[in-house]
Parts: structure tokens; C-alpha cells; sequence
């Protein structure tokens, strides 16, 4: 479920809030090829099904930075920003990839609104997330986000 605010007052009073999860979504093995065509990473442990079957983690696995790339749109069915003129991915504080994200696995985000800051002309969010793997104990990433928000 979402949660939408309306610009960055509202934005502000979540400081400190549980967001929930996203709904889960399939990473395919079209999706890693996909990625693996975009940024030319086409290490065989992510391309090549049969190769990677025998390899260490029996099946292909996505790529971290793919498991990271998909923060943002399981981030936007978390929170709805509105009433601002642009949304800017700022950066990171830390990432870290606990776990594989095996192809055919099913992966959500786990996040919290752990602070917002102002900056000149906007709002600056802070929000810690997990990338859960469905049925494992350690998640595919957890990560530290930086966002931007301008009125």
C-alpha cells in the first residue's frame, strides 16, 4: 500500500516512519539479460544458464547493481511524492549484497523514512531499505538512500 503525501510538509511529519513493503515482483531471466545488454556486464554467471547452473550458486543470478537498479520502482509504490516540481535520485551511504538473487526469484523492498533535511529550494530524504529474497533468510541487498525533493 502506498503512502502519498502532498508536498513537503506533509513530507517532513514521516520522518522516522515505517514505509512497508512493496508487492513482489519476478526477476527473469530476460530482466538479467536485459541488463546485461544495457551495461555491457555479460559475465557468464548471469547470461549463461547452463555454464551458471554449474557453477556456485546453481542457477544464474542477477546482477547487484540490477538488484539495486529495481530500489526505485519498488521504492515509488512505497511513497507517493506530490505537489513538488522534481524527484532526484541523490545517492547512497552504503550498499551492501548479502545474498544472490537467483533468476526465477521473487524479490520486495523493505523500507524506512529515516530522516528528512532541508536543503536549498527542497527536502532531502534518507531511507533505509532491504531487498528481501522471497523465502531466504538473508536479503539480496541493504542499502541507504539519498533523495532530493523540490517544491
Amino acid at each position: 500500500m502506498s503512502i502519498t503525501v502532498n508536498g513537503l510538509d506533509e513530507l517532513k511529519k514521516l520522518a522516522g516512519s515505517d514505509l512497508g513493503t512493496s508487492e513482489w515482483i519476478e526477476v527473469t531471466q530476460e530482466r538479467i539479460d536485459t541488463f546485461a545488454d544495457a551495461t555491457g556486464d555479460h559475465q557468464w554467471i548471469h547470461t549463461d544458464p547452463e555454464r551458471a547452473a554449474q557453477g556456485p550458486f546453481g542457477a544464474p543470478i542477477a546482477h547487484g547493481y540490477l538488484t539495486l537498479s529495481l530500489f526505485i520502482p519498488l521504492f515509488t509504490e512505497l511513497l507517493d511524492v506530490q505537489g513538488v516540481t522534481t524527484k532526484v535520485n541523490y545517492g547512497l551511504n552504503k550498499v551492501r549484497f548479502p545474498a544472490p538473487v537467483k533468476v526465477g526469484s521473487r524479490i520486495r523492498l523493505a523500507a524506512r523514512l529515516t530522516s528528512v533535511e532541508e536543503v536549498p529550494g527542497g527536502v532531502q530524504i534518507t531511507v533505509d531499505g532491504t531487498i528481501e529474497v522471497e523465502g531466504a533468510t538473508k536479503p539480496a541487498a541493504v542499502l541507504q538512500s539519498l533523495s532530493r525533493f523540490y517544491a
